[in-house]
This record gives C-alpha cells, sequence and structure tokens, in this order.
C-alpha cells in the first residue's frame, strides 16, 4: 500500500467519523433555536405593548421608565440608584461604567444568534458532504437503496443546516435593532438623569 492510499484512507475515517457529532451538533442546534424563538416572541410581545410615539426625554425626565423596554427600565432604575447613593468625585466614571458593562451585556446575548448564522450552514454542508462520499462509494458497487437513503440524509441536512441559518439571522437583525435602540435610550439616560448630580 502506498502512502497516498494511506492518507485517502485515513481522511476517508475522519470525514465519516464526523457524521454522528455533526448531527448531534445539527440537532442540539434545531432544539436551541425553537427554544430561543419562544423567548424571542415574548421579547416581540412586550415591546408591542409599549407605546409607539414614545417622548423618552420626558419621560426620563419625569423619572417613569414604565414606557421603556425591560433591558433599558432595569439600567434606569440602577442608574437612579447610583446617582442617589454615590455623590464622591468619581460619580461620572462610575455612571459611565455602568453604561459600558450594560452596552457590553446586550451586545453579547447576540454573540449566539451571529455563530448560528455561520454554524447552521456550515453543519448543513458537511451533512451533505459526507453522505455524499459513501453513497458515491456504494454506487461503484451497485447498491442503489444506500445510495437513495445516503442522498435523503444528505439533502436534509442541507435543507435544515440553512434554515437555521436564515431564521437565525432574522432574529439577530431584528434582535440589534431592539439593542441599538435600547442603547441609544440608555445613553440619553445617563446624560439626563447623571447631568441632575
Amino acid at each position: 500500500m502506498n502512502i497516498i492510499t494511506l492518507l485517502e484512507s485515513f481522511i476517508y475515517l475522519v470525514a465519516s467519523s464526523l457524521h454522528l457529532p455533526m448531527a448531534i451538533l445539527l440537532s442540539l442546534l434545531t432544539v436551541r433555536l425553537v427554544i430561543y424563538s419562544g423567548s424571542f416572541t415574548g421579547m416581540y410581545l412586550s415591546r408591542s405593548r409599549l407605546p409607539r410615539s414614545l417622548d423618552a426625554i420626558r419621560s426620563l425626565k419625569t423619572q417613569s421608565f414604565s414606557d421603556f423596554p425591560v433591558p433599558v427600565r432595569r439600567f434606569c432604575q440602577q442608574l437612579v440608584e447610583l446617582t442617589d447613593h454615590d455623590s464622591h468625585k468619581h460619580h461620572e466614571l462610575a455612571v459611565l461604567n455602568l453604561l459600558r458593562e450594560t452596552e457590553h451585556r446586550l451586545w453579547k446575548s447576540l454573540d449566539h444568534l451571529k455563530m448560528a448564522i455561520r454554524i447552521g450552514p456550515g453543519l448543513g454542508l458537511i451533512g451533505t458532504l459526507i453522505p455524499m462520499g459513501t453513497g458515491l462509494a456504494s454506487l461503484s458497487s451497485g447498491d442503489f437503496t444506500r445510495l437513495s437513503s445516503n442522498l435523503v440524509v444528505a439533502f436534509t441536512t442541507t435543507v435544515v443546516g440553512m434554515t437555521l441559518g436564515l431564521v437565525s439571522y432574522f432574529f439577530f437583525t431584528v434582535q440589534r435593532r431592539w439593542v441599538e435602540e435600547d442603547v441609544k435610550n440608555m445613553e440619553l439616560a445617563a446624560e439626563i438623569l447623571a447631568g441632575k448630580q
């Protein structure tokens, strides 16, 4: 057996051994996205109940935070507590630190969607190519039953992977718009509420 045949056999073995982990990861990602769609629907419903035209400056000056989404409401409450109890010379730094930490947490909450946008189609492609290789090998021996079952697996993993990527991209786009709006309102709250000191 020459070195090229040995390397080809090794690569085929590695590729075949990736089929089960790929199927497990694709299934877990599907379950994760189904669960996330529930929380996304909850966020959408809570935001849809808020008033459409919000005078953010007046609401912040009167400290009526109920018209804001939950992340902004929490931030404003923390900011009020901070400004009530913090009167030393590093007050502005404490406000800025709270603002940056909250922004970082909001942007970080989108990371799993960013990964799913890439990982879903990638797993779908891997799940397509592995059964295609074994299917073509069975074609050379005339086993059409195995070829057809491998093709079914190949195309269904492609469909699942692409669907996961598309749905994740939709969730990411909508939630990124929410985060941008929340960050804008939090920066405004930091200016107004902390500026009273």
